[in-house]
């Protein structure tokens, strides 16, 4: 698949096969390609290139209302004039759907979503959480072979946001569909999807399980846009060691990794990369000073300096008596790093 907007290419050889009931999150930065590859599949927007398969039928060339896919905007886009039963039989009556088979469309959507008081209720009653329900009821009336999200939480407060998500995983055990969400928040696409899919600079970069994603993370951008905070990346050179990769950091500490030495670039340059969790704050370890601490309640999160400028983001207890401009070791679990070559490329631990 491929997409240009005038002289701006926003995707890139795409190419993408999707399981029949898989939940699928496209994750990603703004501009990123994951949006308007959305809206091709649901065809508001015409690709340049490519097709789009929807159980061995190509779609690409019908119109959005023969596809056999339900869209559930960001905006909620629902008719302000109409209550909520109306607004969810809208689409079914153009479609000459019989009046006695849309009630009871409508009727078994709202009890999956439990939104049965809420019928006769005009959106301005509603709040946000209620008119999201009322978006994805709209969606489910037509059962279609594919749900399509396109960043369902964005306009929800935190707590909404939660129960929203909660909801969400729920309800995709209730319909016979796939779904493929869009949203640029790893935390929904880390707990809802069965895979993820991440886009950046017009491609897609990885696909795999949520914690695949984590734990073996295909480029350096994956490897930081996943996790919060992101993984620290420091520059390291390769030093005479095993089986296993040893690399040496700019104060000379050596870090002995569980990266197989075999397949990594020989000669250029490489990276260390390291979560929070495998930096701990203890009495020996690697110098830092201490430039900010975070207090999450079960752990705080401490950002340090290195002595060769580097920063680097570790891990103490909850308690934490640390403050800034605090000297202190970092303990490095050299056996969950992980190793970038020059052109960004992952390599992990054998059984990562």
């Amino acid at each position: 698949m491929s997409k240009s907007f005038g002289e701006t290419q926003v995707l890139e050889a795409v190419d993408l096969d999707i399981a029949p009931r898989e939940f699928i999150a496209f994750l990603g930065p703004s501009g990123s390609g994951k949006t308007t590859l959305l809206r091709i599949i649901a065809g508001l927007e015409t690709a340049d290139g490519g097709e789009v398969i929807l159980e061995d039928r190509r779609i690409d060339r019908l119109g959005p209302g023969e596809r056999d896919v339900a869209m559930v905007f960001q905006s909620y886009a629902l008719y302000p004039h109409m209550s909520v039963r109306e607004n969810m039989a809208f689409g079914l009556r153009n479609a000459k759907v019989p009046q006695a088979e849309i009630d009871a469309l409508i009727a078994d959507a709202a009890r999956v979503l439990e939104i049965e008081p809420l019928l006769d209720r005009k959106p301005s009653q509603l709040s946000g959480g209620q008119r999201q329900r009322v978006a994805i009821g709209r969606a489910i009336v037509k059962k279609p072979q594919l749900f399509l999200l396109d960043e369902p939480l964005s306009n929800l407060d935190a707590a909404l946001r939660l129960r929203t998500r909660v909801e969400l995983a729920q309800l995709r055990d209730r319909v016979e569909a796939g779904v493929i969400m869009v949203t640029h928040d790893q935390a929904e696409a880390m707990t809802l999807a069965d895979r993820i899919v991440v886009f950046h600079d017009r491609r897609i970069q990885q696909v795999a399980a949520p914690m695949e994603i984590y734990l073996r993370p295909a480029n350096r951008f994956v490897a930081q846009f996943v996790g919060s905070p992101a993984m620290t990346m420091l520059p390291v050179r390769l030093v005479d060691g095993g089986e296993h990769a040893a690399v040496m950091l700019g104060d000379g500490s050596r870090i002995e990794t569980r990266v197989p030495r075999a397949g990594l670039p020989q000669g250029g340059a490489l990276e260390l990369g390291l979560r929070p969790e495998h930096l701990r704050v203890a009495r020996e370890g690697v110098a830092a000073d201490v430039m900010l601490v975070e207090r999450l309640g079960e752990r705080s999160l401490v950002y340090a300096k290195l002595a060769d400028g580097g920063m680097i983001t570790g891990e103490d207890v909850g308690t934490s008596a640390l403050k800034a401009g605090d000297r202190i070791a970092l303990a490095i679990d050299g056996e969950a790093a992980h190793l970038f070559g020059p052109d960004g490329s992952g390599f992990h631990r054998v059984g990562a």
